[in-house]
Formats: structure tokens, sequence, C-alpha cells
């Protein structure tokens, strides 16, 4: 709305430059288009376009009005008509159009022209005598259509349609909807829909067969105190974190809180201390899949520029350590906003209004490697970004399903709430997950335990977390790599599993994983030990699972162990009684090699003579294969 009062005061001073003769206009018309300025001066943007469509009808070669409701449709983003509009006034003055070419490549890049709206904007920029706010203004709107040039140059045609839908009535109204979180089934949808003043509301629907319940205010404290907003849920459900202004917890402005599910609901906020907060600004928190890194914005002193992202990591307590800025590379001279880092836990999506973009706040993306290092921000593109202001956006764990708060054409009054598919480009990787309980073998009790995800491929770890008192869990799985999971707790035999997602289709996994207790003649195969073809050479990915048990004989220094070797019935039973022989040493030699005293280990092969599955298939055959781990003394 301030650009539309800029806008009509831009009229009124020009009107007496005009080459067009003001005198002549008819003068029924000028009386009802004064009455749509006093509309537009009141707010009433909608009412004032059948009051101007009169005053053009009554006057056909009516300039400004003809540009006044150009603007009218540009501040309410029907930007096609906006363009069909300046171009009919451009038609019967360019000489007095020249002045309105600013607003005119505006709307011309918001429906994609934007080679036109260079042209314009230069246009507008050789007009004698423009002041230096307006000559600033020009060059700005002229390098971001130069950049929006430049990248649809580089990123070749890959047929990709924008065509974001509305989520509906049961989840937007007649006033503002924003940051929207799933998790990672999409079962629950939390977001914050704007109140009356300063009030905002968190609020909550659960997925039906059909689409989504209508929306309900998120029972419990959480929505006691008006002056709140970001809010994101984790992927398993359990927590709340969100951003607001709560008296007497917080460190003097907005602070950055967590809520718990409970069987009550969800609890009282809890401020999240002074590791992450400050007496500055805290707010948009975007938590990891495995709930041990927190990024956020703040505009705390010492940054690299107004609002910059920030990064905590939760330590062996519990306690978030010290939020750490996340540097030059991500943050700029400008504001970054809204993280949100994807179930993949690997890509991470903001918004800058610092780095070349469109216009504006854009969405960047950046992406971890195995290292930990972020790559430098890419900007998404058009038609997701554009000349207004981008938010924040959220992408659900298929990777390409996004949602992200707009005022389109068919908004049910202010942001609503849409969902769109991404550009492959930028996708996330699709991400799985597994879920379940450890329990006790014995006692089916459940048991706190540590649980760690490694990349096959580089061998290291994707995911380290510890399970909460009834032994539950929850990981995600990055789709297109295969994955060693591992399940410790002292006393116990080590768990492993695999999970082979390089090719393999959707899945979701629920699986309660059962620990042993040492004891004597216990034992546990070994998942992922791998050896060359008709070697005893050990695999890198071995190196895992073998590490991990190198750590329980230090842990448990007075077991005694065996390890047993097993072939499949391919090839001669005596060369397969050698082979399991040799690799169940090479197995000893590996855990001797880490320290382990050579007269606690033995080790034994049994070639093909113990086949668990049928050795008719492929399948039964690499269960066959096998290494054993059996405790022979304590």
């Amino acid at each position: 709305m301030k650009n539309l009062l800029l806008f009509i005061l831009l009229l009124a001073t020009l009107a007496g430059h005009a080459q067009y003769n003001p005198e002549a206009i008819n003068k029924k018309a000028v009386a009802i288009y004064e009455k749509a300025i006093t509309q537009l001066q009141d707010g009433q943007v909608k009412e004032a376009i059948p009051t101007l469509q009169k005053a053009i009808e009554l006057d056909g070669n009516y300039v400004d009005a003809y540009l006044s409701l150009a603007g009218v449709y540009a501040e309410l983003k029907q930007y096609d008509k906006s363009v069909e509009l300046y171009n009919k006034g451009r038609n019967i003055d360019t000489g007095y159009f020249r002045f309105f070419s600013l607003p005119y490549s505006t709307s011309l890049a918001a429906t994609g022209k934007f080679s036109e709206a260079l042209n314009a904007v230069n246009n507008f920029l050789s007009t004698p005598n423009l002041n230096e706010r307006n000559q600033q203004n020009g060059l700005r709107k002229k390098r971001s259509y130069e950049f929006a040039l430049q990248y649809a140059a580089s990123h070749a045609d890959d047929g990709y349609v924008f065509s974001p839908q509305n989520m509906g009535d049961s989840i937007n109204s007649s006033t503002h909807e924003y940051y929207p979180s799933f998790t990672i089934d999409d079962s629950i949808f939390v977001f914050t829909r704007k109140g009356e003043g300063i009030r905002e509301n968190f609020m909550e629907s659960m997925l039906k067969d059909t689409g989504y319940y209508k929306a309900q205010v998120i029972d419990g404290n959480i929505n006691m105190e008006p002056s709140k907003g970001a809010i994101n849920i984790s992927q398993d459900g359990e927590w709340l974190l969100f951003a607001g202004y709560f008296q007497q917890q917080g460190f003097g402005n907005f602070d950055i809180y967590i809520s718990y599910s409970t069987p009550e609901g969800w609890s009282d906020p809890f401020n999240l201390g002074g590791n992450i907060n400050t007496e500055f600004w805290e707010s948009s928190p975007s938590l990891s899949p495995d709930k041990n890194t927190l990024y956020f914005s703040s505009d705390r002193p010492g940054g690299f520029g107004g609002k910059d992202l920030y990064v905590s990591y939760r330590q062996a307590n519990g306690k978030w350590g010290a939020a750490a800025n996340m540097g030059p590379l991500v943050n700029t001279k400008g504001d970054e906003l809204a993280p949100f880092i994807h179930a993949d836990n690997q890509t991470l999506y903001f918004t800058s209004d610092g780095l070349p973009g469109y216009g504006g706040f854009d969405i960047f993306v950046s992406r971890k490697d195995s290292t930990g290092k972020w790559a430098t921000p890419e900007n998404i593109g058009y038609p997701v970004n554009t000349v207004d202001n981008e938010g924040s956006l959220f992408i659900a764990s298929d990777g390409v399903t996004a949602y992200y708060a707009a005022d389109g054409a068919d908004t049910r009054g202010g942001l609503d709430l849409y969902k769109f598919k991404l550009r492959p480009s930028v996708r996330p990787l699709r991400t799985l997950y597994v879920q379940g309980y450890v329990l006790d073998s014995k006692t089916g009790n459940g048991l706190p335990s540590s649980v760690d995800l490694f990349d096959d491929k580089t061998q290291q770890p994707v995911t380290h977390l510890q399970t909460d008192e009834t032994g539950f869990y929850f990981i995600t799985l990055p789709f297109g790599k295969d994955y060693t999971f591992l399940v410790n707790r002292k006393g116990y035999l080590l768990y492993s599993d695999v999970f082979r997602l390089a090719t393999q289709a959707d899945s979701t996994y629920k699986k309660d994983i059962l620990l042993s207790p040492i004891s004597v003649n216990s034992s546990v195969t070994l998942k992922n030990i791998h050896f060359k073809t008709n070697s005893y050479q050990l695999e890198p990915v071995s190196l895992i699972e073998l590490d991990k048990l190198v750590l329980l004989l230090k842990d448990n220094p007075t077991i005694t162990a065996q390890v047993n070797g097993h072939t499949d019935n391919t090839g001669a039973d005596a060369s397969n009684l050698k082979l399991s022989e040799s690799r169940s040493k090479a197995v000893v030699d590996y855990l001797t090699s880490k320290g382990i005293a050579a007269n606690r280990l033995k080790w034994k092969g049994f070639g093909a003579s113990k086949p668990v599955a049928d050795n008719n298939t492929e399948e039964g055959k690499a269960k066959n294969r096998r290494t054993e781990f059996v405790i022979t003394g304590l």
C-alpha cells in the first residue's frame, strides 16, 4: 500500500507536466477519478477499481486513470492486467509515461518479462534530472533484471511449471497464514495465523484420507502470550520450537522457546537459555531431523549485516551449546531470515536480501558436503522468487512438495499457505525414516541407548542420537545412499542393520530392536562385514561395524569371544571352508590391530555348512555369507 501511495503522489506531481492536455479531459471523468484517489488514500484499493474504470469509460484518453488502475492491479499482484493498462497509458503519451517506466518495469518483471523490464528501467534511468533516490531505485532494479536474465541463460529450460495450489478453507482464513511446518510423515501440520493487533496464534491440523482437518488453535499455554511468531515442529512430532516475547521468561526481546509433546498435550514453553537467546532479537528456529542442530536468525551485534543466521549444537548432556554465526558464505550485509533444514539434514534453505536476486527477499539453497562444509548459496530461481519479498519455505520429506505463504490471486485474505512442486535442480534428497523402540531381549523393557547412522560410501557418521528413557528412537534416511545402522548400550551386544536406499523403492521402516545382554554364548550377526570376491581382504565399509566392536571389547575388558565365518554354497566345500576361516581370522586381526589382546579372541570357519537361508536365491546366498560374533567367556 505504501508503494501505491507513492505512485499517487507521483501522478499528482507530474500532472502539471503532462504533454497530453489534462484540461481537455472530460470533467465528469476527472471528478470520478478524484473520488478514486480518495478511495486509494483511505486504503479502499479494490473499491477504487470500478471507480477508475468508470473514469476511463467517460474518457478513453485519460492517461492518469490508466496509470492509476495499472498501479492498483500491481498492488493486488494482478500483474498481467497491470502491464496491459500501463501499455495503454504509454500509447497515449510516451513522454509523460517515461516517469512511470520504473513501476512498469516491476510489473513486467513480475510476469517474467525481464528483458522488457530491463528496457523499461533503462528508459527510466535516461530521464533527465533524476534525483539520487530515483537513480538508486532504478539501478537496484536494473541489477535485479540483469541477474534474472543471467540466471535464465545459465539454467537450461527443464520444462518446470510453477503451479501453486491454495491449501483451501481448512487451512486458510480471511487473515494471514504463514510459517508452515510438518512432521516427516505429514500427519501433523502447524503454522502461524495472524490475530487481532499484535496477537499471533499457533494453529494445528491433522492429516486425514481426504486432506487436512479444519485447523484449530493449539491448546495449552503455548498460545497464551500474544506476541510470538515463527513455529517449527520436530520431524518426529515431539517438540515445538517457536519465537516469542514472554516478558517473564525472556532476555529482553524475541527469544526462542520449546514445548514438548506430553500425554496431556503440549507442555508450557521453556526458554532455550543464554547460549541461544540474547537481549536482542532471535527468531525463525529450524531444528535438524535428529534434533541435535538448531538454526535461527538474530540481529545481535557482531554479525555481518542486520540479521544473520546462527547455529547451535546440542551437547551430550542435552544442553544447547553456544550459538555461532554461520559466517560470510551465508550471511551478508543485508538480512538473512527463515532458515529451513530439510529432513535430509544436508540441504538448507533461507531468505536473503543481500545476495544477488530478483528484488527484495529471495529464497536460497545451500548444501552440506560429507565434511560438514556448506556450499555457496544458490538462488532457487524464478518463478518461486519474484520481484516481491519471499518468506519462509518448507519442503516435505519427498523432496518435491514445497509449502510457502503468498498473497496470490485466489487468497482467502492476505497471506495464504500454498503448496507446489519444487524445481528438480534445487530439490533436497527424498528422505525416509525408521523409528521404533530399543528393548531388552529378555525383559522387554525399554533401553536408553546410543544410535548411529553411517554413510557406507564415505564411512562417515550421518547421525548420532540417544533414545529417550523409553528406548524410543527416530532417525531419518536420505534416499539414494546405503547406510549402516548401529545401536549400542553398555552391557549389551552391539546391534547392526543395513539400509540399502541407493536403489530401493520408497518404504517407511518401523523396527523394534532387541538388545541381548552380554552373556556366555550370546551372539550377534554383523550385517555389513564385506570382503572382496573370493578374498579375505576387508572392504572399507566393514570398518564401521568393526570399530564399534572394538569399543564394545574395550568397554568390557573381561569378555572373550569367537568370530565365526560363513559362506554360501558356491564353489567347492574345501575352498569355502578355507575362505571362511581366512575371513574370520581377518576380522580378528583387525580387532587386535586396534589394541584388543589376542588371547581374548578366537576364530573359526564353517564354510557353507550352516546356512540360515535358501542358497537357491541371491538374497538367500547373501544372508548365508555372514560373520558372527559369539561371547565365549566373561
